[in-house]
């Protein structure tokens, strides 16, 4: 049979698949001789086995019935007996670290008789209720169902009656009293009794921890991360210890917290982290109440303070990395409840890989397999410009660097609203709970009037990279009326445009301006300097030593060229020309496509010759020595010309006034008449447009040419290359590279310069992958545009299908990201491994490359590798990116890829 429960003593770090993260690492600690209350682990097998079924897997009640038998053995007690009741609490642990994932439920085993023995053993009538309350809370709405806002919403009832600031302040008929009310608002609710079986509580939140999987939080997070929705996730069921026993005359305090063994924003070194007196660990991360500095458990509390020290100092030894902690001190007693690689910002990303190389724990390798291409785009980003800010409106913890400018929204399905109708906003909340996820996912930054650095609002935010200023404590924060108010009695109404500065932890009225990060002004114009600046530049030095693949920029003008250099790219993959054929130079391509002879389109071409080839000789200058693959003219005419129903409104309406139209417009529209099409993605356009457009080829051609030449004679060394696009068929390449060959050999005659340019295409059609052998026998070279091959593989038209449905289709899992981001593997992947293959074994020596918009992507960028590509091209700004993720994935792929 299957098995499907493990005590924390049978498992590994190194079993999170099966276990989950937290259940392997609870294990891991156990196994390390932490003091870590004992429980066992449900394992992801059984999840998936009942979200398969809706059942519970045969044997698994009988393996959770023997484990906690044994649990009770060892602690002398049963499950929830009347005199003296073992409590256990219940998690999800999947093998990623979920915020969307089932919140946790604590005390399991109480009710009406056993609360009663745990006031007499525990010596606390308060305690005992208050720990039944939580258990109703988390119970009613983690496993039950009911609105969380409704118990909130008896609770604050509760203080306004009783005049109390905080639920410390509440004794314990407060308390029995809740206890009731709670249970009244579950039957209401669900018309279900709160269940008085300790057995009952503990089998129904293990299966709802199951259905979290599935959750609508839990999907919304997989889809963002990227994360497969087939992994399931594991349950860890273990002892409860207390926090919230407080302090007696016979023994110490009480409390919970949760500890960085390194600043999590920051990188830097040290005991980072939030403790809260007479609290259990939700407290903590729910900011109900605001904490104190991990620090001062010193002064309340230094034994315990010391050896949570060293457990950290074990930990960080142990994993080699940041380690996130989450502990309890009961009566003086310190219990480690979880430990995991901490989630961080992409600053103390790279500080702290650069940091762990420079201790010795780690190597270069490693250092460069802990940052990412995303983290670097992250650090590329903006700041604002500190100079401009002005007075802020409140100051809080700087929980997740960066800036982010929106407007204030108090609730996250506003935040949701607004920004799928394009508007950038700030979440505005007291504090943030797992449902506030798709708000968090919808806003730029995050603002919360409580909690620390380890809140839910702070964790989660790192996590997803997102700004985010905690625990500001000087707003006062409505919700219900939908503002906040300013400590000068300021108020800031619903879509007021704020700026959240989440590195200095302050907020701002207006949207400041920005300024470029200490990062991109290291990009640009190389000066290191200490801190993360100098590990960003260290990772990129470790990764241009391994990577085997090139990086390339798509750059249509020497700006883009210089700065796509500075930035450290091996060449331009891809300089379209329809972008020099925009604004005053719009004239001469009418004339061309209104020229009614020979002659006419002549002169119309020789007019853009020279400014073609101006063009050229500045973006060969800017990359000289290094390659620039020129592609021919791609789009349709008709999108030089102007918008159809516009002109026929402007002629229609000087008819109805009676004035004649201008001739010059009558002649656009019939030119536009002519050349519309249905769908001119699939029109004329490509090599289509060379082979029917009489002397189009030839001047792009010649002006290509002849800038090579005056480059040539300048002293300089250009690389032109140009690239044929949207072939389908090896005849058209054949006919089109005639062309451009007869028209080098022209210019190299006239000149007496020899002009030696590799002529390609782009393979960015279904046939052009399939009949890629044929292909290559006249292509010296091919680059796959990914954009439009994802267009026609998939059937999508990329305007009209993403607003359209891919919301839907994400929302379904028909795939796990935009194929239009990273690229579809399976179909638009499969079709390139042909390419690629088919290619080199008709001409070994083809070079390959990807020009789309893919050629930035992290993901996509160790696809390419494994591909057997030769280079990846992007936009100026990625490219710092695909070189990071290019040396990332020869680390992972130390052998080479499979196609060379």
């Amino acid at each position: 049979m299957v098995r499907y429960v493990y005590d924390f003593r049978e498992g590994r770090r190194d079993m999170a698949d099966l276990l989950g993260g937290k259940g392997a690492n609870l294990a891991e600690m156990t196994r390390l001789g932490l003091p870590v209350p004992p429980g066992f682990t449900v394992s992801t097998d059984a999840c998936r086995a009942f979200l398969a079924t809706g059942a519970e897997p045969e044997g698994m009640s009988a393996e959770v019935s023997r484990h906690l038998s044994a649990l009770e053995e060892s602690a002398g007690r049963r499950l929830g007996q009347r005199d003296d009741p073992l409590l256990v609490s219940v998690r999800s642990g999947a093998r990623f670290s979920m915020p969307g994932m089932m919140e946790t439920v604590l005390d399991i085993g109480l009710n009406d008789d056993s609360v009663l023995g745990l006031a007499k053993t525990s010596g606390s009538d308060r305690f005992a209720w208050d720990s039944y309350r939580r258990l109703v809370q988390m119970f009613g709405s983690t496993v039950m169902g009911v609105d969380t806002a409704r118990f909130d919403e008896a609770m604050t009832l509760l203080k306004e009656y009783r005049e109390a600031p905080d639920d410390l302040s509440l004794d314990a008929s407060d308390l029995a009293g809740l206890v009731e009310t709670y249970k009244r608002l579950i039957l209401d609710e669900t018309g279900r009794a709160f269940p008085q079986s300790p057995a009952e509580q503990l089998r129904l939140a293990i299966l709802a921890v199951f259905r979290s999987w599935n959750g609508e939080r839990a999907r919304l997070y997989r889809r963002r991360e990227h994360i497969p929705d087939d992994l399931g996730t594991a349950v860890t069921v273990q002892r409860m210890v207390y926090g919230n026993l407080g302090p007696t005359a016979t023994s110490k305090g009480s409390g919970s917290g949760v500890a960085f063994t390194r600043d999590p924003a920051t990188g830097r070194p040290g005991l980072y982290g939030d403790y809260l007196a007479n609290a259990q660990g939700e407290d903590v991360v729910a900011g109900i109440r605001n904490t104190v500095p991990l620090t001062e458990l010193e002064q309340l509390d230094a034994d315990s303070y010391g050896r949570l020290r060293d457990h950290m100092g074990t930990l960080e030894r142990h994993y080699r990395d940041l380690c996130d902690i989450e502990f309890t001190i009961e009566r003086g007693t310190l219990w480690m409840l979880q430990t995991r690689v901490g989630k961080r910002t992409a600053e103390a990303a790279f500080a702290i890989a650069a940091e762990l190389v420079e201790e010795g724990r780690i190597t270069a390798e490693e250092a460069l397999a802990r940052v990412s291409g995303d983290g670097l785009a992250r650090l590329m980003f903006p700041r604002f410009d500190t100079d401009a800010t002005g007075t802020a409106l409140a100051h809080g913890l700087p929980a997740s660097p960066g800036a982010a400018v929106g407007a204030a929204v108090f609730d996250s399905t506003e935040a949701v609203r607004r920004a799928a109708a394009g508007e950038r906003t700030v979440l505005v909340r007291q504090e943030t709970t797992p449902d506030d996820l798709p708000g968090m996912v919808a806003a730029e930054a995050v603002l919360t009037s409580r909690g620390g650095k380890t809140s839910h609002a702070a964790v989660v935010a790192r996590g997803m990279g997102k700004v985010c200023v905690c625990g500001a404590e000087e707003l006062t924060v409505d919700t219900a009326a939908r503002h906040f108010t300013t400590p000068d009695g300021t108020v800031v109404e619903e879509g007021t445009v704020i700026s959240v500065d989440g590195t200095a932890g302050a907020v701002y009225a207006g949207a400041v301006p920005l300024v470029a990060s200490a990062a991109m002004r290291y990009l640009e114009t190389g000066e290191r300097s200490d801190g993360v600046v100098a590990a960003v530049a260290r990772s990129l030095e470790q990764a241009d030593s391994l990577r085997r693949l090139e990086v390339r920029a798509n750059a249509d003008t020497p700006e883009d060229a210089r700065r796509a250099r500075r930035f450290g790219a091996q060449g331009v993959g891809l300089c379209r020309t329809e972008h020099m054929f925009l604004g005053e130079r719009r004239k001469l391509v009418e004339a061309m496509i209104l020229a009614g002879t020979d002659s006419d389109r002549d002169r119309a071409l020789a007019a853009l010759l020279p400014l073609q080839r101006q063009d050229f000789t500045d973006i060969l200058e800017a990359m000289d020595g290094l390659p620039v693959t020129i592609r021919l003219l791609d789009p349709p005419l008709h999108e030089f010309l102007p918008d159809r129903t516009e002109l026929a409104v402007r002629i229609a309406a000087a008819e109805a006034r009676g004035v004649r139209p201008e001739p010059h417009e009558a002649e656009l529209l019939a030119a536009v008449n002519r050349m519309h099409e249905e769908n001119p993605m699939l029109g004329l356009r490509g090599v289509r447009l060379g082979l029917v457009v009489p002397g189009l080829v030839a001047m792009q051609v010649r002006a290509v040419a002849e800038a090579v030449v005056a480059r040539t004679r300048a002293g300089g060394s250009p690389r032109a290359e140009i690239m044929v696009p949207l072939v389908g068929a090896v005849e058209e390449l054949r006919i089109e590279r005639a062309e451009v060959e007869r028209v080098l050999d022209e210019v190299s005659h006239e000149s007496g310069v020899p002009v030696r340019c590799p002529v390609g295409t782009m393979i960015e059609l279904p046939r052009a992958a399939l009949t890629a052998g044929r292909i290559a026998g006249e292509a010296e070279f091919f680059s796959f545009g990914t954009n439009d091959l994802t267009q026609t593989t998939w059937g999508f038209s990329r305007d009209d299908v993403e607003a359209a449905f891919f919301s839907a289709y994400l929302d379904k899992g028909v795939f796990p990201a935009s194929p239009f981001e990273t690229i579809d593997r399976d179909g638009v992947g499969r079709l390139i491994r042909i390419a690629v293959e088919e290619g080199r074994a008709a001409r070994p020596g083809l070079t390959l490359g990807v020009c789309g918009e893919h050629g930035g992507d992290p993901d996509s960028v160790h696809f390419f590798h494994a591909a057997g590509l030769d280079y990846v091209s992007c936009s100026p700004f990625r490219v710092p990116v695909a070189r990071l993720e290019a040396g990332r994935a020869a680390l992972s792929d130390p052998e080479g890829s499979d196609s060379r």
